[in-house]
């Protein structure tokens, strides 16, 4: 296997039992809890998680798709570009800069954590079975249009990366809140 294609693989597996790990044993209200009523919650972190994970393969699948019918197969290591390695890098904790989430990830208000962990863990689940399914493909080419930013195009290696730097940014917003609740904030 391809070193940078390995180092995918072990973020989605190390992510994944990040996440177990924080949602092991939390209670509803604990995982309600929020600061101050602008924040989010545990639930919501893993409630924006799961919406973006699933958005972001909804919006890889017809590109990788078509490329597996052109046999676009790989032909250069599955890394961002300058600009994707920007994004990236920029998505890791902590947050270096705040912005607000688009709506359409934005989390439902109150999400059960019963709910969310199931949901976020299957659009983990769905991301890594993506990457699985097309690491042959020349995932450094093959461009999509990116659901959040209209008139952006990423390529499946950029958004492969930024879904374990993202969810490792609200993993660490997760513990943060955690540690804030425990401390009576």
């Amino acid at each position: 296997m391809y070193p940078e294609i390995q180092n995918l693989h072990d973020a989605y597996a190390a992510a994944k039992k990040d996440a177990e790990s924080l949602i092991a044993g939390l209670t509803e209200d604990q995982a309600a809890w929020r600061a101050h009523p602008a924040a989010w919650s545990v639930a919501e972190c893993f409630d924006h998680l799961a919406l973006t994970n699933r958005l972001y393969v909804r919006a890889m699948q017809p590109a990788a798709d078509a490329a597996r019918r052109k046999n676009k197969l790989r032909r250069r290591p599955a890394l961002p570009g300058f600009f994707g390695a920007w994004f990236v890098r920029s998505l890791e904790p902590p947050p270096k800069m705040k912005s607000k989430s688009p709506q359409v990830i934005r989390p439902r208000t109150a999400p059960t954590l019963a709910e969310v962990s199931v949901a976020f863990l299957a659009s983990h689940t769905a991301a890594h079975e993506f990457l699985r399914a097309n690491q042959d493909l020349d995932m450094a080419a093959i461009r999509f249009p990116n659901p959040f930013i209209r008139g952006l195009r990423f390529s499946l290696a950029t958004a492969l990366h930024a879904i374990p730097a993202h969810e490792r940014r609200h993993l660490h917003q997760v513990r943060a809140v955690l540690t804030a609740s425990r401390s009576g904030l």
